[in-house]
């Protein structure tokens, strides 16, 4: 009995991340496109959301594709976040491509096809068909199985709907099907006559007083009207990458799950994209352009901004967001500077929305919204500090001590986080411009430190650049104008 009481049962609970950004659920705006001060996750920034929800309006009515438009603002300004809210606000149906700039340099494939991979990711298909369906109520179903427990089963079914009702003999995998399903007498049910899948559509209301008590998740549904087969229309979204993978070798479809997809020849996208336009001109199939979202952009170089150049000027192009912290910097692969680290020639392709930093206020309020989804209670005082940390250090700092300041407060067996704990894990846990301070402090303490170095080539490239703007316009300077 000792033995049986110190087993330990707990609740088997559902696992549920929580992101950076997953108290975001769209962009917070109204049926005519303005922003609202706090809504859907969504906290200041208002010109930016209504900016990007006229982008989201757009992509929606397909008026839009091919375009390239560049978020563009200081660090912890929530750029990432619109991008995240306008995924949000194009639902499921709209392709949404998300990646990093720094993600292409792979050593399985080149820049260029690791682009096009990505953009094509982004260019939704629907494909609609014609099907056959049976769709009925299940009056009665008798399956009779071979005393010997191996053999054929043998099967019928009654389907009806309310003018007319049929028997139909089943085949051993639709059996099959029949029995995973659960199907029983009072089911309303459909059978593809392509596939044989079967579908349980829920409970007729005329059996819903069978029982005395049902389940929450049992449906109860009406008896179908009209003739029993009738003709379906079946709509598959699929991207463009999918159905290149496919295509580009045998059992390509094992392809897609075990995301080694390779580099795929032009030649295969070019013949799918002769198809895919030979479906739409027969009504077959509609291009859904989607977004392909860009972080980091300036870790691109130059060969893939080239390539971006000419891709976005396809007939099957997405819209390309990209999102930059970087001011006037260097393009990577030359040495010539530009704004946000991008060649003047995209800029001028681009429509730029800025982001703006946060107002005390619109951190505040941020970080109740994180504390909501964090499971965390804090004091109204707690919250005052937190904020004052975010504002003399950075917002993702701030919200980073959310959950080790609750940790801190659950170790004390107390439900609400308190100043006391805040301070606690600010003592912890070091920012940037404390930790920053600590290194000059101690510098000889630590192993290569060459910050005297640094200090020296700084002072030395400040004299040559000043050398430089005395020489006069005649000289050639490296900034693309």
């Amino acid at each position: 009995m000792g033995e049986a009481e110190k087993i330990e049962v707990r609740d088997i609970t559902r696992i549920e991340r929580i992101g950076a950004h997953s108290h975001i659920r769209g962009l917070g705006l109204d049926d005519v496109l303005e922003a609202r001060a706090v809504s859907q996750g969504m906290v200041g920034q208002k010109d930016a959301r209504r900016a990007a929800g006229v982008v989201v309006q757009m992509v929606r009515e397909g008026k839009i594709a091919g375009r390239c438009i560049l978020l563009a603002g200081e660090p912890s300004t929530g750029k990432t976040a619109i991008a995240v809210g306008m995924a949000q606000a194009l639902g499921t149906e709209t392709p949404f491509t998300s990646m990093s700039g720094s993600e292409i340099y792979s050593l399985e494939m080149s820049k260029t096809e690791a682009l096009s991979q990505a953009l094509r990711k982004s260019i939704g298909v629907r494909i609609k068909e014609e099907t056959e369906i049976i769709e009925g109520e299940v009056v009665e179903i008798q399956i009779e199985r071979p005393a010997t427990g191996t053999g054929q089963k043998v099967g019928k079914v009654t389907l009806k709907t309310t003018e007319m009702e049929t028997n139909y003999d089943l085949g051993n995998k639709i059996i099959e099907c029949f029995m995973k399903e659960k199907i029983q007498a009072g089911d309303v049910i459909t059978i593809d006559k392509a596939s044989g899948k079967v579908n349980k559509l829920g409970r007729s209301f005329t059996r819903a007083r069978d029982y005395d008590a049902t389940g929450a998740q049992t449906r109860f549904v009406q008896c179908p009207e009209g003739e029993l087969q009738k003709r379906k229309e079946v709509v598959h979204t699929v991207t463009l990458h999918e159905i290149d993978v496919i295509n580009s070798r045998t059992h390509g479809f094992l392809a897609l799950f075990s995301g080694d997809t390779g580099e795929i020849k032009q030649e295969v996208r070019d013949q799918i994209n002769n198809k895919v336009l030979e479906w739409r001109e027969e009504g077959k199939a509609e291009i859904n352009p989607g977004v392909l979202f860009i972080d980091e952009v300036h870790m691109l170089d130059i060969e893939c901004f080239s390539y971006l150049n000419r891709a976005l000027e396809s007939d099957m192009a997405p819209v390309v967001v990209m999102a930059t912290n970087r001011g006037i910097t260097r393009i990577r692969g030359t040495n010539y500077r530009s704004p946000h680290g991008i060649p003047i020639d995209l800029l001028d392709r681009m429509i730029i929305i800025r982001t703006v930093p946060y107002t005390e206020k619109e951190v505040k309020e941020i970080l109740k919204i994180r504390c909501e989804e964090e499971d965390c209670i804090m004091h109204p005082d707690a919250l005052t500090i937190l904020t004052r940390i975010a504002t003399d250090t950075s917002l993702r700092y701030a919200i980073q001590l959310i959950t080790t300041a609750n940790l801190v407060c659950r170790r004390r067996k107390a439900t609400e986080v308190n100043t006391e704990d805040v301070k606690k894990v600010y003592s912890l846990f070091l920012d940037e411009n404390r930790s920053s301070k600590i290194l000059k402090e101690y510098q000889d303490d630590y192993m290569f430190s060459e910050i005297n170095e640094l200090e020296e080539e700084t002072t030395g490239a400040g004299g040559g650049a000043k050398r430089r703007a005395d020489a006069g316009d005649g000289d050639a300077q490296p900034m693309e104008h």
